[in-house]
């Protein structure tokens, strides 16, 4: 990885690309520190401060900037929402299946569509974040003209805040690397790693024996997660395909093997966030409504982040979700119909139906290791904590995204320095 950012620093029209990336995301992190009006943060900070619902998630997505009542205090929370509704929409809705086929002006429609979806639920959810931080006493002013004003300046700002952000993404991709929205999302959750690496160094410091013991392992299972998380990224079940041999006036085509790649994770980091989003429901609308008694508390209380239900649920969320992404984003049919058109075949299996069948087959056993796989990076930090009792900051949802991430860019500057036609210079 350090090999291909050295080699792509030495390309002038990279080097540019890169330090522009790098010029967002400072102006990101800039932005994460700039207050919004009329908000106390020692408030938020206490209402975050060992937070197990949706409140710590958030928090984390946005590298802290919801506990320090920044104006970017949602983060990109608002387009990962309005990416994936428009995405399902597209499945659902034909008018907007057949504007995700017309090229490059039927994404550029899509995209439009995503960016005012964006802001509206941007604006729902900032109206939602000013009546929660105002019954915890986070609002200065919560009466007479100046409450109304408050409000107005709340919740433009944060939703100015997100829209900010989504147009900063974006020009990431246009003249940065590319990944923009992915990249602004990374650099919000590393900015916690050094808040994670106090907490083990506090632990330390306790001077109690368990801790002495218990540092170490976690430092060692958070590289072992990275390295696991890599792999299973980077590994794919390969189906062979065999063109057949045809001849076009003097020049004879095809006769050439190839294979179709199934990645063991296609679907990425995205159920994680399905599951996590809806589990978190029933402790939100508690913390909405102050719920002390009743059943939305006792609900809250079964669907607690140090439940083993939360844990057990979850995992089974994360593999449903994983298997319903999957199930709306490959059509085996379409793959078949692909392959027999271009005159292949699977070796030993007849083109057609049994060709569709038996990709069908492949990606639901491939489907079933990656949402295991999933599911175990997810609840893995949830299992360690109740058992040690130490809540780390870093979840396995953190480090999916951070290791993703990651290597999605390599990937990208990898093929932007081979459409460059440098020969031997990735060696």
């Amino acid at each position: 990885m350090f090999d291909v950012f050295r080699n792509a620093w030495k390309q002038t029209d990279l080097r540019k690309k890169i330090l522009y990336t790098l010029l967002i995301i400072v102006v990101f992190r800039i932005g994460s520190h700039i207050p919004v009006p009329f908000l106390d943060p020692s408030v938020l900070g206490q209402m975050t401060e060992g937070a197990t619902n949706f409140l710590s998630y958030l928090n984390t997505m946005t590298g802290g900037g919801f506990e320090d009542a920044t104006i970017f205090a949602m983060s990109i929370t608002p387009y990962i929402n309005s990416s994936i509704i428009i995405q399902l929409l597209t499945v659902a809705i034909p008018a907007l299946e057949r504007m995700s086929k017309e090229g490059e002006e039927g994404q550029k429609k899509i995209m439009k569509i995503t960016r005012y979806t964006t802001v509206a639920l941007g604006l729902l959810q900032a109206v939602a974040y000013y009546f929660l931080v105002r019954r915890y006493g986070a609002v200065v002013y919560t009466s007479g003209f100046e409450s109304v004003y408050a409000m107005i300046v709340i919740v433009a700002t944060f939703t100015a805040g997100t829209a900010l952000i989504m147009w900063l993404g974006e020009r990431i991709n246009e003249r940065g690397i590319g990944n923009g929205i992915s990249i602004i999302l990374f650099a919000g959750i590393i900015s916690r790693g050094p808040a994670a690496l106090n907490k083990l160094i506090g632990w330390w410091n306790l001077g109690e024996t368990r801790y002495y013991v218990l540092v170490p392992i976690v430092l060692v299972i958070f590289l072992a997660m990275v390295v696991f998380i890599i792999a299973m990224t980077n590994a794919e079940r390969r189906i062979p395909v065999q063109y057949a041999k045809r001849v076009v006036g003097r020049k004879m085509y095809g006769g050439q093997s190839s294979h179709i790649p199934v990645k063991v994770n296609m679907s990425g980091v995205l159920p994680v966030i399905f599951a996590s989003s809806l589990m978190s429901i029933p402790g939100t609308i508690a913390s909405f409504i102050g719920a002390e008694s009743g059943f939305w508390y006792h609900l809250s209380r079964i669907f607690s982040y140090n439940s083993w239900f939360y844990a057990i649920l979850y995992f089974v969320l994360i593999i449903a979700f994983n298997y319903f992404y999957v199930a709306i984003s490959y059509n085996p049919i379409e793959i078949a119909n692909n392959i027999r058109q271009n005159n292949g075949a699977i070796p030993g299996i007849r083109p057609g139906k049994p060709t569709a069948d038996f990709i069908q087959r492949v990606i639901h056993r491939i489907t079933l290791v990656g949402a295991i796989f999933l599911g175990i990076i997810a609840i893995f930090p949830i299992i360690f904590s109740q058992v040690t009792s130490m809540n780390i900051s870093l979840g396995g949802t953190s480090i999916l995204i951070i290791v993703g991430v990651a290597l999605e860019t390599m990937r990208t500057l990898e093929s932007q320095m081979t459409m460059r036609h440098h020969k031997g210079f990735l060696e």
